[in-house]
Formats: structure tokens, C-alpha cells, sequence
């Protein structure tokens, strides 16, 4: 019996944002039903914890720094980020072993078009642009997406030629209509497929969301986590406001995914397709003073993953550490297709059938300054800004950080944190340079066995 893929993936969705973990106060009963039939990856973590850089690692296998994405796909910066076509990507291998290939959904992995020209015939504005067929569509054959863009109520899509395609409805139930059509189509048929849908929301501009959505919420009293600094708490305030359009983004995200549900169940495909809900990174929504992604925070890390298919994989908690570029690996081997050499992450198919007991302990977690106005300012002191921002461990228990900071002349500092004893990570140990404890010890080597693996230039004297 062929088995299909299909891999559903949010933006800036937080493993604390889905009904059954009762953290947040989001509704999710159909991502709640689908966790209780699936194997739900309790540890898994984003590498890179930004969007372009989770993505090439999902796409890649590889890490973010070792595919030149240190930053998002972007205008302003000399060097122009993007996933380079001689890349060994997942839909490249799935095609050549024998599936029918189809990406739905923000990409954000092609070079920003306004970066050649002002007025690119696509229209595509700002960091978006329109990633014609061929090489740099990595191997997928279906293709309606775009590169970035935020415009949730009024998207845009290209499939074949440079002219847009304006559905006029949100983004994310329009990408399932089109989802349900390429399943539909796809069933009939005798080959494998492999469907990546990418929703863009929950990702701000967090007020773009249906009102149907919003309604459940608007008056909803909102219990924040205890990492939030009480000045951000103000009845009728900025961040009560954010959060409810949050929660309103992800019931409509839970709405749609029912949908696919359904549909799977209703063709009889539960048995033969690999299902895969996750997310590139997290949200912080006021934890410790902050909004958004890109910092080490549990919050902005720490990202669903569970994988569904009846008859196979069996439902249930799985601790293994999980990081961006294991995903590639691990569908891979449980599709029966070859792991490439290319491969830097770690297959957990074996682990998920209890068939692997050497599972990797540890990941790598970083982030790089990657603004324009962070670049220059490294470059006019004659500094690469690849060399500084911040890099770590992530364990089971605890998180390592050390930082040099975004801007230069900031402090170099040092960090661990404690999830069993500090589970809101309000109280790190400061670790002073002259550390010799085993624990510190430790973790330094591993994090310079992935400097040293990843060839990464981070400046650290220790």
C-alpha cells in the first residue's frame, strides 16, 4: 500500500498554543483529536528559531548556518539570503523516489526580488517574491505559494507565471480549499504524494484575522503566563488585544485542519498517509518583556510536532530531543526512502518504533544579527556580524546560552537554565567566565563540538 505525506506546518505557533497541553487558553478540538491519535514529540525544538532558517533545515536536513541562512530572505543586506538550487532538498528526494510533489503556502526561501529591482513584473513587494518553475522550486511540482508576505485577509498566490492570483478570503482556508483539490486529485491516482501546506498565521499582523474567529475571544479574560511583567498586563491594553487575536488566528487554524480531517477520513486515507502538524518557531506574546521570535526563550523555541498515521504509528508522548534538521532524516527513513549523505540532522523513525536507543541527547540553537542596520553597524567597526548573537545547548532539562549580543561592544554573557526547577526561566544562573564545574564544562564542549561542525565564526574565548 503507497503512503502519502502530508506536512502542515504554522507559523510562529508555540507548542504551549494547542487545546490539549493547558497552557494557553486557545480551542483546538480538532488539533486536541488529532494529538491523541498521534506520536506527539514532546522536545521538539526550532534550531534557528526564525522563519526562513527553520525552513531551510526542514527543507535541507542541513543547519541554518551551513546553507548561508543566517537570517530571513530579506532586503537591504548585501548578501542576498536565499536556499541555493544546488541544495539536496526533501522534495527533490521524494520526487526522484517516485511521489508527486506539492507546496502550498508561504515559501520564504527564495532571494527577495526587490533586491534586483524595484518594480519586479511578479509584483512582488518588499521581501516577497515569486519563485518561477524550475530548480529553485526544490523538486515540488504542484506550486501555489508566495515568498513573504503578510497580508492575511487579502493574500496572494503564484503558481506557473508571474501573474498573481488574489482569492479574496483568508489565507489559510483558501491554502486548504486548494489542499483538498490536490488530495482529491491525488487519491485517484496510483503514485505516492507529498503535500507541504505552510499557513501563515498565527504570525502577525496579528489583528488580520476573521472576526468570525475573533468573536469566541474578545471578551475573553486572559490568564497569562507568569513570565509576563505585570506592566504589560493593563485591562483593554496593547497585549491582551494581541493575545485574543492570537488565540482567534489558532481557532481558525484548528478549523481548517478539521477540514483535512475530515476529508481523510471520509476517503479512507487515515491508514495511508503520514500526517505532520508543527510549526517553524514560537511566539513570545509578552513573555519577559517581549513579542515575536528569535531568542531562547521556551516560548519562541519550543514547537508542536506530531505525526499521525493509523495502523503504524503508535499515539503517545515521545521525549526525544527533536531539532530543525531531524525532520528531513526522520520522513525519510519512515517513507523508505534513502537518507541522503547531505543529511547533517538525526532520523528518529527508528526511535519512534523503540528500535533506537542512542538518540541524540542535545541540539544546537542560535540566532544571528541579521537587520540591515545591525550588519552596517558590525561592518563599520570592521567586525562580521556572523560572529556574534547568540548560541546554546538545548537538553531535556536545561537550556545554555551564551550571548555576544546584537549590537557591537556588548558584554559577552552566560547563561543556564533550569525547565524542572524554573520551569518560566525567570531565574538563569549567570555563569561567571572563570567557571570550571563539570556541569558548565560540559556544555561548553558540546556547544564547541557544533561551532566546530557547523563552522560557525562565533567569537568565544573560552
Amino acid at each position: 500500500m503507497k503512503t502519502n505525506l502530508l506536512y502542515v506546518f504554522a507559523d510562529q505557533w508555540r507548542a504551549h498554543a494547542a487545546g490539549y497541553q493547558n497552557m494557553d487558553q486557545v480551542v483546538t478540538p480538532n488539533i486536541d483529536s488529532f494529538a491523541e491519535e498521534s506520536m506527539r514529540f514532546t522536545n521538539a525544538y526550532s534550531t534557528f528559531p526564525l522563519c526562513s532558517p527553520h525552513r531551510a533545515s526542514l527543507m535541507t536536513g542541513k543547519y541554518p548556518f551551513q546553507v548561508g541562512m543566517w537570517t530571513n530572505c530579506k532586503v537591504g543586506l548585501e548578501e542576498k539570503i536565499m536556499l541555493k538550487p544546488q541544495e539536496t532538498c526533501i522534495g527533490n528526494v521524494l520526487k526522484d523516489g517516485g511521489f508527486e510533489t506539492g507546496y502550498i503556502g508561504k515559501w520564504h526561501l527564495d532571494a527577495s526580488e526587490c533586491n534586483f529591482t524595484s518594480n519586479p513584473a511578479s509584483g512582488a513587494k518588499d521581501w516577497d517574491a515569486y519563485t518561477p518553475p524550475g530548480e529553485r522550486r526544490q523538486g515540488f511540482d504542484y506550486w501555489l505559494s508566495y515568498g513573504a508576505d503578510d497580508e492575511h485577509l487579502d493574500p496572494h498566490y503564484w503558481q506557473d507565471d508571474e501573474k498573481q492570483i488574489r482569492p479574496g478570503k483568508w489565507s489559510a482556508e483558501f491554502e486548504t480549499d486548494k489542499a483538498l483539490e490536490y488530495m482529491e486529485h491525488k487519491a485517484k491516482e496510483e503514485q505516492p504524494f507529498a503535500l507541504f501546506l505552510s499557513y501563515n498565521p498565527p504570525h502577525l499582523p496579528y489583528e488580520l484575522v476573521p472576526d468570525r474567529y475573533y468573536e469566541k475571544f474578545k471578551d475573553l479574560e486572559i490568564h497569562y503566563r507568569d513570565n509576563v511583567p505585570e506592566e504589560m498586563r493593563e485591562k483593554g491594553g496593547l497585549l491582551e488585544t494581541r493575545t485574543r487575536q492570537y488565540f482567534a488566528a489558532i481557532y481558525g487554524i484548528d478549523e481548517q485542519f478539521g477540514r483535512i480531517l475530515q476529508f481523510l477520513k471520509d476517503n479512507h486515507m487515515e491508514e495511508n498517509t503520514l500526517v505532520v502538524l508543527s510549526a517553524d518557531h514560537g511566539e513570545m506574546l509578552g513573555s519577559h518583556g517581549l513579542m515575536s521570535k528569535n531568542i531562547w526563550y521556551e516560548e519562541s523555541i519550543h514547537i508542536p510536532l506530531m505525526m499521525r498515521q493509523k495502523g503504524k504509528i503508535k499515539p503517545g508522548d515521545n521525549d526525544a530531543i527533536f531539532a530543525s534538521p531531524d525532520h528531513m532524516p526522520t520522513l525519510l527513513e519512515l517513507l523508505d526512502l534513502p537518507i541522503r549523505d547531505t543529511c547533517e540532522g538525526y532520523s528518529h523513525a527508528g526511535g519512534m518504533f523503540g528500535l533506537d536507543e542512542n538518540q541524540p541527547q542535545d541540539m544546537l540553537i542560535c540566532s544571528y544579527p541579521g537587520s540591515a542596520d545591525m550588519v552596517k553597524a558590525f561592518s563599520h567597526q570592521g567586525l562580521t556580524h556572523k560572529a556574534y548573537g547568540w548560541r546554546g545547548i538545548k537538553d531535556k532539562r536545561y537550556t545554555y546560552v551564551i550571548t555576544n549580543g546584537y549590537a557591537p561592544g556588548e558584554p559577552q554573557r552566560e547563561f543556564l537554565y533550569d525547565s524542572k526547577e524554573d520551569p518560566y526561566e525567570k531565574n538563569p544562573r549567570l555563569v561567571e567566565p572563570n567557571c570550571e564545574s563539570e556541569e558548565i564544562l560540559a556544555y561548553r564542549l558540546k556547544l564547541k563540538e557544533y561551532l566546530s561542525r557547523t563552522g560557525d565564526p562565533f567569537l568565544w574565548n573560552r
